[in-house]
């Protein structure tokens, strides 16, 4: 059995442009379609967030038109409620790399809140990295990988063939003109080997220990992958 880390936004919001403060939290699915695949292989997960707070999960994407009907959105809101890893997260800050066999980011738009610019988040990434343990990373969860920057600006996932929510999503989702800053663009500017397929179909990049997906219909396929690591 191994012992999988979920590192997770602690805001509930994402500040805009206009100094706005849209709802958010992680996105459920990819959570959800994550987790389930990873208990049912009878790995044990532990959930950490900045401060340690329990995270927020984003409305919307509890609605059913984002679950495939009504059906769908009741099952995964049943996966949520089962969750008691969600309700006890551990401290960010204080989690060791060492007592983990692989991590995983979901993402949602509260990474481009807090893992975007969290130190603690950041040393995690660049130890797991360097560790050779499966790392996921998974639509707007590559923000985190901004924080692994060093002063002049260099990250050690430069090079690496990244997969992250893309501008054209962002556009069609309807905040590419609201953000403050648009994913695709600064990973780019971090140095990533950017990879990007088409909007809202899966698309996962495995380069080494790096595996990571493009949206949320990414979270599912980047799980089987990160399976076979384990």
């Amino acid at each position: 059995m191994a012992k999988i880390l979920f590192v997770m936004t602690g805001v509930d919001h994402w500040t805009l442009a206009d100094g706005t403060k849209h709802p958010t939290g992680y996105w459920a699915e990819e959570f959800a379609a994550p987790y389930e695949a990873f208990k049912a292989a009878g790995h044990e997960i532990v959930v950490a967030t900045p401060g340690g707070v329990v995270p927020s999960v984003d409305s919307g994407s509890l609605a059913p038109e984002a679950n495939g009907g009504a059906e769908g959105a009741e099952k995964i809101a049943e996966t949520l409620r089962a969750a008691t890893e969600l309700t006890r997260p551990s401290r960010l800050g204080e989690v060791r790399l060492d007592d983990f066999d692989a991590v995983y980011y979901p993402g949602g738009h509260g990474p481009m809140e807090d893992l975007a610019v969290d130190a603690d988040s950041g040393r995690l990434l660049n130890a797991a990295l360097a560790s050779g343990k499966p790392l996921g990373v998974v639509c707007h969860a590559p923000a985190a990988l901004l924080a692994t920057a060093d002063p002049e600006g260099n990250s050690p996932f430069a090079g690496y063939r990244v997969a992250a929510f893309t501008n054209a999503e962002e556009t069609q989702a309807g905040f590419a003109d609201k953000a403050k800053w648009l994913l695709q663009d600064r990973l780019i500017a971090l140095g990533v080997d950017y990879r990007e397929g088409e909007p809202w179909a899966p698309h996962i990049e495995v380069d080494r220990n790096l595996y990571t997906g493009q949206n949320p219909a990414s979270s599912a396929p980047l799980a089987a992958e990160l399976l076979k690591a384990l």
